[in-house]
């Protein structure tokens, strides 16, 4: 699948960083959420800021949905929060 590509904002968020995904996952890629982690159900996906690929997961809030980004992908990344970023993005390949 080829990825999709869209500029994000990245924001602080309750536990970590995220961008704002302009799509539901579900629609898009045909698949539907499942458990990432105990209470939280999203989408595992493939991510690149800029040329680096790294693996993440997506997850609705607020009628959303939401790329995380932890510590480690912001560093790695030269990214931080308040930053505009081009992101590539694919499902996770099983």
């Amino acid at each position: 699948m080829k990825p999709g590509q869209f500029t994000g904002k990245i924001h602080s968020g309750h536990k970590q960083a995220a961008i704002e995904v302009p799509f539901d996952p579900a629609e898009r890629w045909h698949v539907t959420a499942s458990p990432i982690r105990r209470g939280r159900r999203g989408w595992a996906a493939e991510v690149s800021l800029g040329g680096l690929w790294f693996g993440s997961f997506i997850v609705p809030r607020s009628g959303r949905f939401w790329l995380l980004l932890d510590e480690e992908a912001l560093r790695t990344n030269a990214a931080s929060v308040g930053d505009a970023v081009a992101v590539s993005l694919r499902p996770a390949r099983p």
